[in-house]
């Protein structure tokens, strides 16, 4: 495979999101599964103050991932953390999905999204337990 040159792409790329987004595709339905395939995010905002905080992710199959729940310093323990992970769960609700899925460290939140209503599925085990990886979900 002379001629081949591997090198990361820092820039977003269309050329690529379709790449992406037709091989999965296609891969799905050679194997009779529909991609169902959704970027997310959604964002609280406080007016004339800006954003407070922020949940990203991605739908796919029959799964719904969260990637990312930022809620910024001033604003935690005030619902809107609680407020977005809802706000995905019902925006996926319904529509093919049957489940939703996270990760979290343990010095991050394990606590905050047993309270949702999600359970541990795995837990990959560091030497430090505040860097245990713990794998949740929740169904749909």
């Amino acid at each position: 495979m002379t001629g081949i040159v591997i090198r990361r792409i820092d820039e977003e790329r269309e050329d690529i999101g379709e790449f992406i987004h037709e091989a999965f595709s296609r891969y799905g339905e050679e194997h009779g599964v529909a991609l169902n395939y959704e970027d997310f995010c959604y964002a609280a905002e406080v007016p004339g103050a800006g954003i407070a905080g922020v949940i990203t992710g991605r739908a796919y199959y029959n799964e719904v991932h969260i990637g990312d729940l930022i809620v910024a310093a001033g604003h935690r323990r005030s619902g809107i953390g609680s407020r977005l992970v809802r706000t995905v769960e019902e925006a996926f609700r319904g529509r093919g999905y049957d489940v939703i899925t996270l990760t979290t460290f343990g010095f991050q939140a394990p606590e905050f999204y047993k309270k949702l209503g999600y359970t541990v599925e795995f837990i990959r085990r560091s030497a430090d337990p505040k860097l245990d990886k713990i794998f949740l979900r929740k169904d749909l």
